[in-house]
């Protein structure tokens, strides 16, 4: 029977097309993205064939890499395209949650989902999160709908997508163990026969996904602890690599997390599932993480780095947090002016969040020095099809404009005397693209080292970068973003 002008599943359609355009214009506004690990995860998928370890390495994640892998080969455009069609399909798998749970206003869920600020600027880029966030749905929805082994399967394969898929799949179990039932049981005799054993059981199946990783590593890289060895270094339990903060870091971090104004509704959702204990699936996946996060980086466990986007894994269930909350002041305030209002202000401060973003804007710097490139090549040795032998480059989108092989770049680490030895030691032929950001931040080295260690400078250039729509007049959130960038080359000596 066909669907009703306004009902809720034609109105969920018509946010969900809404969105589809407003991530497609995301892609073409916006090349790169945030963070240059966008950049790397593109590249790990397109060059997966030729370097096989890339779908079980532990940082790439092998699930992610596998699913990107077929778009990846037509280019970073397409492949962040693919996140848009994620971003979508999780937000139609959230409004079928909301209606499986029965809340009102069901469709609502979507821009819920979209206008939180973390889970807008990823829905165009190539992250982890996103395709997290979906399989937690569709886990989720298998679970309530009492397809409990298949759910747990679902989940299972959290953990080859991003390090929260452990926490996850611990706190799945919690909920397969179901302990209170356990307790009611002790008090009540009556209640019905359950046999603990086989739940146990059951809950192995939560670790099915990490076999199957286990399984793929052994077979394609013949080392029996290859995810050890694999590890990343700065995944350490106290080690502090980037950064620790307050406890109550991500309590300030709650609009970019949730949305301005929703954090409102959303603390009031929280509050009233929390005092009915109702949805208890939604409120405990996300103070579950919410907790681990904290205190990871406070204490600088494995890395944490403070980042809002964490949360983008479990947005479905923020959304529905929030929803239930909306509902709640719809009942008091029915004043639809009122809601109109704060979802524009949420798209509003979406749109802003994404266009201050400073990093972002270096991907036009690039492509210009790219150009310069590509036009003065006649400045190296070589011909325009191989004018260099080795490319080191500080920011991954480089080797994208370039399609450059991600481990022809040296191993770089936060050791500058080991940097310095590393540029020192690479051939004649070399060819750098460095600039004044990243480079000194991440590598500890300046264009001039590697002018210091025998590489010619050929270009240097400084930009003043602005968004489209932010353009406050300082240098700061917001405002301009000063960068320099540099080609340099590694000229061989003519033999006499």
């Amino acid at each position: 029977m066909p669907h009703s002008v306004d009902s809720p599943v034609r109105r969920a359609r018509l946010w969900l097309l809404g969105f589809a355009l407003l991530g497609a214009l995301l892609v073409w506004l916006y090349p790169d993205a945030e963070q240059q690990d966008s950049a790397f995860h593109y590249l790990f998928s397109r060059w997966a064939a030729a370097y096989p370890s890339y779908f079980v390495s532990v940082w790439a994640r092998p699930l992610f890499t596998l699913i990107y892998f077929f778009p990846s080969q037509f280019g970073y455009p397409v492949a962040k395209l693919m996140t848009v069609g994620v971003s979508l399909a999780t937000a139609w798998q959230s409004f079928r949650l909301a209606e499986q749970v029965k809340l009102q206003r069901a469709e609502l869920v979507i821009p819920l989902l979209f206008f939180q600020p973390a889970f807008f600027a990823l829905s165009s880029e190539v992250m982890t999160e996103m395709l997290f966030a979906l399989l937690f749905v569709i886990a989720l929805r298998l679970h309530l709908t009492k397809r409990i082994i298949a759910g747990m399967l679902v989940a299972s394969l959290l953990i080859l997508v991003r390090p929260e898929g452990f926490f996850i799949g611990v706190l799945w179990g919690v909920w397969i163990l179901d302990f209170g039932f356990w307790i009611k049981r002790a008090k009540d005799k009556n209640k019905p026969e359950r046999k603990l054993p086989i739940l146990l059981l059951q809950c192995l199946l939560l670790a099915s996904g990490m076999v199957v990783w286990w399984l793929a590593a052994l077979a394609l890289t013949g080392d029996k602890l290859w995810i050890v060895h694999n590890w990343p270094p700065d995944w350490q339990v106290d080690g502090k690599a980037n950064g620790t903060g307050p406890i109550w870091w991500y309590t300030a971090l709650l609009p970019l997390i949730v949305g301005i104004p929703l954090f409102v509704p959303f603390l009031i959702g929280l509050w009233k599932l929390l005092r009915r204990r109702e949805l208890a699936f939604a409120t405990s996946s996300f103070l579950t993480l919410f907790v681990l996060h904290s205190l990871m980086f406070a204490r600088g466990w494995f890395g944490s780095a403070g980042y809002a986007r964490y949360f983008v894994c479990i947005a479905p269930v923020t959304a529905l947090i929030a929803l239930v909350g909306w509902n709640e002041l719809a009942a008091n305030r029915p004043r639809r002016l009122v809601g109109v209002g704060a979802l524009a202000l949420a798209a509003l401060t979406c749109f802003v969040y994404v266009d201050s973003i400073r990093f972002s804007r270096d991907a036009f710097a690039i492509q210009e020095m790219c150009d310069w490139l590509s036009g003065n090549t006649s400045l190296l040795d070589r011909s325009s099809a191989d004018y260099h032998k080795r490319l080191i480059t500080s920011q991954a989108y480089a080797r994208i404009l370039l399609d450059r092989d991600p481990l022809e770049n040296l191993a770089f680490t936060a050791d500058r005397q080991h940097n310095l030895e590393l540029i020192r030691q690479s051939p004649e032929g070399t060819l750098v693209f460095w600039e004044a950001e990243t480079g000194p931040k991440w590598y500890r080295l300046q264009a001039e080292d590697f002018q210091a260690a025998g590489y010619e400078l050929l270009k240097s250039q400084e930009f003043r970068l602005h968004g489209y729509f932010v353009r406050l007049p300082w240098g700061r959130w917001g405002g301009w973003r000063k960068q320099r960038m540099y080609w340099l080359y590694k000229r061989p000596h003519l033999d006499p």
